[in-house]
């Protein structure tokens, strides 16, 4: 089997094309990550990944409620951009702001008139991802600035974890060095977006969702480091043989579910247009098992990430004006206690993130899966589904199989997403060994590989060449 794969890989090289491709893929991946490492003028970022790695090591990831929500809040986020944000890199940012202009363009091209209909028409699509790219400069210009106040005074985000020993982040802080820092943060990550637009115009595979697998990638050495270091301190060898088999697990499903989906059987008629007669002939509409995709694990953790650091921070400010006693203190004090509720991988926290993935992902079937529409598109062109009318009936038939499909997708993301929380709290798993087992991570890595491997299989396809998904393709409840 891996001969197969081996000789597969070498007639990826053999194609003149391809080759060119897969090698401006590959060289354009590797500024995305010197755009990680070039750290920003004026910032000692060496101070920074001696805290984070200090404080990470200590375990106040999320036990203490004075630094580890932030703690959890800055590891999750520099999952995503290489390690770039701990750096003080100009990547520091990473490609996120863009994919979040992109979702919030994707929501109200549902929901608004006007550019559903800009959508449809002739270069429509062209002129809001014009929108995208202006929306992300106004996202980067926010973060960028907010990100350089926290640059600026780190004790406000580490709150009490921060202590002297680990110095000064910004040589000359001020407005200057804001505007500035702002300015570059911007920068690098319009870099990001423009080399993902060329990836996937001139490269290999989706560029924007590449240029996250290979951060996400590169936190693997810090990962084997350490569950290197897990184990020195008495973890038993049987977990690591257990962790391996769960990662294989993990992953194999997360294949299956991906590449899963039913095949509604769908009936063409015989029909006349003008002089021409088509005749009538059977085909499948495929409904995908997680149509969502990663997009409700993202949401809901972007939300959680901020009530516990909200909460805390007012009932900290309220419970000292009172001096012990009064409303204002016990209601300091209950923020507080509500916080505590937010606390990475706690009971409360687990079942809130599990029951808004669940929200998310119908909230995105509905935004993006227009039933109606295919109904009405089906009975135009004279196309029906066995045993079930036209309109209204095909509507609510579909309508009903998208429902029972989305529950069973939602609940494997809400299996997936809280695996690494699980892993963190009941068996001591470190948070960066514990993130290569589940969540966004997981599914975006796997998601991107499959996607990769399929533009390469079409490419050795139509040269004649064996592709690399010859055989084990999963099939529908119908193919």
């Amino acid at each position: 089997m891996f001969k197969a794969y081996f000789e597969t890989l070498a007639n990826c090289f053999k194609i003149e094309e391809l080759r060119g491709r897969i090698w401006f893929t590959l060289g354009l991946l590797v500024i995305c990550r010197v755009v990680a490492l070039i750290p920003i003028p004026g910032l000692d970022g060496s101070a920074l990944t001696a805290a984070m790695a200090a404080m990470a090591e200590k375990q106040r990831l999320a036990d203490e409620a004075s630094g580890g929500g932030g703690m959890g809040l800055l590891q999750m986020y520099s999952l995503f951009t290489g390690g770039a944000l701990e750096r003080c890199a100009i990547g520091s940012l990473g490609i996120m702001p863009y994919i979040s202009a992109t979702i919030i363009l994707q929501l109200m091209t549902a929901v608004v008139p006007s550019l559903s209909k800009l959508a449809r028409e002739e270069g429509g699509r062209t002129q809001i991802i014009k929108y995208g790219r202006y929306l992300t400069v106004v996202i980067c210009l926010g973060q960028g600035f907010v990100m350089s106040m926290g640059w600026e005074n780190p004790a406000s985000v580490f709150r009490g974890a921060w202590t002297d020993d680990f110095g000064q982040l910004v040589a000359e802080p001020g407005m200057w060095y804001r505007i500035q820092t702002t300015l570059m943060l911007t920068t690098g990550t319009l870099l990001l977006m423009w080399l993902g637009e060329q990836i996937t115009d001139r490269g290999v595979g989706n560029g924007v969702s590449l240029v996250i697998t290979i951060g996400i990638i590169a936190r693997v050495d810090q990962a084997l480091q350490d569950t290197y270091r897990m184990f020195q301190e008495g973890q038993h060898i049987f977990m690591a043989f257990g962790l391996i088999l769960m990662a294989l697990a993990v992953v194999a499903a997360v294949i299956a579910v991906t590449q899963a989906q039913r095949k509604i059987p769908v009936q063409y008629a015989q029909r006349a247009v003008g002089r021409k007669v088509y005749q009538g002939a059977s085909s499948f509409l495929p409904l995908r098992g997680n149509y969502a995709g990663v997009m409700p694990i993202i949401f809901a953790q972007a939300i959680l990430m901020f009530p516990q650091q909200i909460l805390g921070g007012l009932g900290r400010q309220l419970a000292p004006t009172a001096e012990g006693s009064g409303f204002m203190f016990s209601l300091g004090e209950f923020l507080t206690s509500m916080s505590d509720w937010f606390v990475y991988a706690s009971p409360t926290y687990l079942t809130i993130e599990g029951l808004m993935i669940l929200f998310f992902a119908y909230f995105w079937v509905a935004t993006q899966f227009n039933e109606t529409q295919i109904a009405d598109d089906l009975k135009k062109y004279g196309g029906y589904i066995p045993g079930v009318r036209p309109g209204v009936a095909t509507r609510d038939f579909l309508h009903h199989a998208m429902s029972r499909l989305t529950l069973a997708g939602g609940l494997f993301l809400v299996a997936v997403a809280i695996l690494p929380a699980i892993l963190y709290k009941s068996f001591n798993v470190p948070f960066s060994v514990g993130s290569f087992f589940g969540g966004t991570s997981v599914l975006i890595a796997v998601g991107v590989m499959l996607d990769t491997m399929r533009q390469l299989e079409s490419h050795l396809n139509m040269r004649h060449y064996d592709g690399f998904l010859k055989k084990g393709k999963i099939r529908g409840r119908n193919g």
